[in-house]
């Protein structure tokens, strides 16, 4: 049943996010250009809530939906956060595609973007292999 609620909410999201044209490449593209606020004005309001929702979870002590605590730890901040930091933002201006909304592509019509997520998955797993390598 759990799933079922994921998956409505999921493709809530993605109608939200189409209809508001935050998957259009042409969006992303005004972005990194510096031609529209539309979406720094979409990334604020999105930030702004997070961090509402983020005090309300942490004042009234809510739980996940499995029932466990959520836990908002410090974590140590690492120059791998910055080189990650850097190679999602240039993943995001050359695909025009954050990660998230890559799905809603697919539902959208476009299905090229099949390359995105494989690229995505395989960026994944190279991660996954070099981890013990890289800076944490």
């Amino acid at each position: 049943m759990k799933q079922l609620a994921y998956l409505l909410f999921g493709i809530f999201f993605g109608i939200v996010i189409y209809k508001t044209e935050v998957i259009s490449w042409f969006r992303i593209q005004e972005m990194f250009r510096f031609q529209s606020f539309h979406m720094y004005g979409v990334l604020g309001v999105a930030v702004v809530s997070g961090a509402l929702w983020v005090q309300l979870i942490k004042r009234l002590q809510l739980k996940s939906a499995d029932g466990s605590k959520i836990d908002f730890s410090q974590k140590p901040f690492t120059k791998g956060h910055i080189i990650g930091g850097l190679m999602f933002g240039f993943g995001w201006a050359m695909t025009g595609a954050c990660p998230g909304p890559l799905y809603a592509l697919i539902g959208s019509g476009y299905l090229i973007v099949g390359l995105i997520i494989l690229s995505a998955l395989a960026g994944v797993f190279i991660y996954g292999v070099l981890k013990s390598r890289l800076p944490h």
